[in-house]
């Protein structure tokens, strides 16, 4: 018997258990924060979805089957995207979504908001963290992912402030495998 990793302690209120093997989550940074923004045909931005390509197979080849997006632009979605197309391949492979909010996407562009609907119409599960935003929920939610976790795989320049950088700090703190792909390093 199969024990949920989530165990409810209140009203919207969700407690998690200690990750099960088998599972990765996402962080990383925003496009905006990429020296291509967001042209997605910029050589780096190939490389970069190369690279996390590679590092999710090994990760899929080790064992892992199920992996958690938050689901923010840039990264989060780079990641899910390569989860469903090797889960094609692999259909052992999960996607899981935890959203911070349903309101996550109503200010993205609209190709933006139409590539995380398929996503999300795709994953194996979708979890919200709040039903409407509240300031911390972006926050709660990327502590979501950790907990959810055994590793953590960041796309991060090593910026000390931002939501990427506190991931991987409570990651650390936790004592999560970390796996960093540093963006700048992959086109010196």
């Amino acid at each position: 018997m199969q024990t949920s990793m989530y165990r409810n302690i209140g009203r919207n209120m969700i407690e998690m258990r200690n990750p099960l093997p088998g599972t990765c989550a996402f962080t990383g940074h925003r496009p905006f924060k990429f020296p291509w923004r967001y042209d997605e045909t910029d050589s780096r931005c190939l490389a970069l979805k190369a690279a996390l390509t590679r590092q999710i197979s090994a990760l899929a080849e080790e064992g892992v089957t199920d992996f958690f997006s938050g689901m923010a632009e840039g990264t989060d979605c780079y990641c899910a995207q390569i989860v469903l197309g090797l889960r094609d391949k692999n259909p052992a492979l999960r996607l899981h979504c935890v959203l911070p909010c349903r309101e996550q996407a109503d200010r993205w562009s609209a190709a933006a908001r139409a590539r995380y609907r398929s996503i999300l119409g795709r994953a194996d599960s979708v979890v919200y963290v709040s039903p409407v935003y509240y300031q911390g929920c972006m926050l709660a939610r990327n502590r979501r992912l950790v907990e959810s976790a055994a590793i953590l795989l960041a796309v991060y320049n090593g910026e000390l402030r931002g939501g990427t950088a506190a991931t991987v700090r409570y990651a650390q703190r936790l004592g999560r495998r970390l796996i960093v792909l540093d963006p700048d390093g992959l086109f010196l």
